[in-house]
């Protein structure tokens, strides 16, 4: 709806007062309640449902045309503005003279948008180049701008664009891919240039430093009461997915991983009652690690996927209390036939993270068969399965889903390269392309947020780029990028002595804390940082490669 033809004309003395088109900010009781304003405002809220907060106020001249209008407290819009689509501005936000704002756009409250800002929710769609652009149609990932965000003049940000909270956009910039909280960003395509708080000019790493310094200082002063607050008579427990408190082995073995990652054992453990109990879970006939209790599985035990996972959290625990599964893993010592059967049954298409959760543990199953038993059976089968099977085009195992998109095939690359590339120093065989599909990945979820933001979607991105990065440099700006910014975001989602939730809005857990411990010291490495930062991953979540000539 054009506003500008949306009111009669009014005598002299009862027009608006011009200013207003261009300094809106100088509005008194008076303006807002103007016969002609609040007829603007009505006319809104019939036509578009808008949501218009009563000190909001949209100048005589703004080209207001929008599907969606949500407007806080204080917040306005400058004439010759304009404004179209689903538009969501907090409190206390402006829109100035001639910016423009266009698609899906988020913002949160304390937004200044200056002139000339061109911020373009949507895309026109271009890939078939026989038929005209205008015939292709669009789409909208939308754009999310957080609190106390100015964006300069002459600024265009893209469609799909998360901006953090307290972040700068410099006048002319063009923004192309997301900015950390509290950064200034400049250029086209815009980087960030420095922090809010640090010196003009000076490399934010030091900022980054302080952060891990002290977040790192939290986390061993507290680790102690953070395994306190899950241990029981029994051993230990800890929320789950379904954010249920229940007993586990797998609980046990992340507090030993926690207390490791500082130095130490947890307190008051037994290691060798706790060797004891861990190697009593191991199957004799398979040489896997069923839960206890868990009844029976016979030769169908490979198909549990907490039998297969312990593979890896039970003998990692051993490792960090300085023994070894009892007896080899008989289900990974297989004759190249066999496990090409297994490797082929394995739900590519529909589920490739537990297809690549799998291989991680026949991997991880290998080396412990190699380092402690002398068996080297079945390692060259898999990896030439492993060589002939990787999608040439993506660089990945398995393919995307309606749902999803690349995130399956992405986080299932992570629990596949860990047990095995990673974990026998082998080089990835296409690294590049494996890359460029995991920043798409991360590009198309907006970077995770709300409940995405978790620990499982973060390791899973952080620990391919840093494995890649040893292969190459192509890309890596960018991966710096997405390691700052992580790194940047961790101290507000640290809990005082309860540690870390697995995702955003979530509870503190073992897995949540051992978990992001990790992602934060993997996105250290990446930067150079790591000796920044007091935890050390030393069990699911190392980065050396200790199978290495094995």
């Amino acid at each position: 709806m054009d506003q500008a033809n949306s009111s009669p004309p009014l005598a002299n003395e009862q027009r608006e007062a011009r200013r207003l088109q261009f300094l809106p900010w100088e509005r008194i009781a008076a303006d807002l309640d103007h016969p002609a304003h609040l007829a603007r405002k009505a006319a809104l809220m019939q036509s578009c449902g808008a949501e218009l907060a009563e000190t909001s106020y949209i100048a005589e001249n703004a080209a207001v045309f929008t599907e969606s209008l949500v407007m806080g407290e204080r917040s306005w819009i400058a004439g010759h503005a304009l404004v179209r689509g689903q538009v969501s501005l907090g409190d206390d936000c402006s829109v100035n003279p001639y910016a423009c704002i266009s698609g899906k756009v988020t913002c949160g409250n304390g937004v200044r948008i200056a002139s000339h800002a061109s911020i373009v929710g949507f895309n026109h769609g271009f890939d078939d180049p026989d038929l005209p652009i205008h015939r292709q149609g669009v789409i909208s990932l939308g754009i999310v701008i957080g609190d106390d965000v100015w964006i300069g003049a002459n600024c265009v940000i893209l469609d799909g664009v998360t901006i953090g909270n307290g972040a700068v956009i410099a006048a002319g910039a063009v923004v192309t891919g997301d900015i950390p909280p509290v950064a200034i960003a400049g250029g086209v395509p815009a980087r960030v240039l420095w922090h809010r708080g640090s010196a003009a000019g000076k490399p934010n790493a030091g900022d980054i430093e302080d952060r891990l310094i002290k977040l790192g200082q939290k986390a061993k002063e507290q680790w102690p009461d953070i395994l306190a607050r899950w241990k029981t008579e029994a051993g230990y427990e800890s929320l789950e997915a379904d954010g249920v408190r229940r007993p586990a082995i797998r609980h046990l073995c992340d507090a030993i991983e926690i207390a490791a990652g500082f130095g130490h054992l947890p307190p008051g453990l037994d290691a060798s009652e706790t060797i004891e109990r861990l190697q009593g879970i191991q199957d004799r006939e398979t040489g896997l690690f069923p839960e206890e209790h868990a009844p029976a599985h016979g030769t169908l035990l490979r198909d549990d996927p907490k039998a297969l996972y312990n593979v890896l959290s039970v003998g990692y625990a051993l490792e960090l209390l300085g023994s070894r599964p009892r007896c080899p893993v008989h289900a990974a010592a297989l004759e190249a036939a066999e496990l090409d059967e297994w490797l082929r049954a394995l739900p590519w298409q529909s589920r490739a993270w537990h297809a690549g959760s799998v291989v991680d543990a026949i991997g991880t199953a290998m080396y412990f068969n190699a380092r402690y038993f002398g068996i080297r059976q079945s390692r060259q089968a898999l990896f030439e399965w492993l060589n002939r099977h990787v999608n040439i085009v993506s660089g990945l195992w398995g393919e995307p889903t309606a749902l999803e998109g690349w995130l399956q095939p992405v986080n299932g690359f992570y629990r596949l390269t860990r047990g095995t590339y990673a974990q026998f120093g082998n080089a990835l065989p296409h690294p590049h392309a494996s890359l460029e599909t995991i920043h798409l990945n991360y590009r198309s979820h907006k970077g995770f947020v709300g409940a995405t933001y978790n620990a499982c979607n973060l390791l899973d991105t952080i620990h391919p780029l840093l494995l890649i990065a040893r292969q190459t440099d192509y890309r890596r700006t960018d991966g710096e990028k997405i390691a700052r910014n992580l790194i940047l975001m961790a101290p507000d989602r640290w809990r005082d002595g309860e540690g870390f939730p697995f995702a955003d809005d979530g509870e503190p857990s073992l897995q949540g804390t051992e978990m992001w411990l990790s992602v934060i010291h993997l996105a250290a490495d990446f930067l150079g940082l790591a000796d920044q930062f007091a935890f050390v991953p030393k069990g699911v979540h190392r980065t050396a490669t200790p199978g290495l000539g094995l």
